[in-house]
């Protein structure tokens, strides 16, 4: 099967790696560990070069964020007030936190989205309250391509040195996601169970 999926990737081509990269950060059909570290593999195997690969791939994440700063732009902050009043429980935040929030990014948005681009699930999600605290637009787009040409970079390297051995790509990558991921669902579960309003907090 592996063999299969990697041929596929070779005949798709850079385009198609682009293509895939901008879909896994708007619908995800394949996580981006498995695009780029079977595009690491197709580089092994001489179907492709690893650094039209990462450039491509690195585009692709890029234009799929860019659809949810976009989105986040388009909406503002002021807009986004009902939704927060009516779901603060489960989104631990009310509108004060909200406000303090559009601040921290006009100051620090930058960073926040470089390293949230190695988060899983967090590092697309980051995207919609940056356009919506309208962070400069090449501000966005540079942090977002640096940071992720670095992860993708990683995978991709991971697929090469590992050859045809998906399953030894998997070990590597997947308890790295699947680890973050719990801890993340753990934080969020115990910040819903724990949160206050701002007006109650000490």
């Amino acid at each position: 099967m592996t063999d299969f999926i990697i041929e596929w990737i070779a005949r798709g081509g850079y385009l198609g790696i682009f293509l895939l990269m901008a879909l896994e950060n708007v619908i995800p059909p394949i996580p981006s560990e498995v695009i780029m570290g079977l595009g690491g593999m197709a580089v092994a195997r001489g179907h492709m070069a690893l650094v039209p690969l990462i450039l491509w791939g690195t585009a692709g994440t890029t234009v799929g964020n860019l659809f949810w700063y976009e989105i986040g732009r388009r909406m503002g902050v002021a807009r986004f007030r009902p939704f927060v009043e009516r779901h603060q429980r489960w989104l631990t935040m009310d509108w004060d936190d909200v406000v303090r929030l559009d601040h921290f990014f006009h100051k620090h948005g930058h960073w926040v989205i470089f390293v949230f681009r190695f988060l899983p699930t967090f590092r697309t999600v980051i995207s919609l309250p940056a356009g919506m605290a309208k962070m400069p637009l090449w501000k966005f787009l540079l942090f977002t391509f640096v940071g992720s040409a670095i992860w993708n970079t990683m995978l991709a390297a991971a697929g090469l040195l590992l050859g045809s051995h998906f399953d030894q790509l998997d070990r590597y990558v997947g308890p790295f996601a699947v680890g973050t991921t719990v801890l993340i669902v753990l934080a969020y579960v115990y910040r819903v169970v724990t949160w206050k309003p701002s007006g109650e907090r000490s």
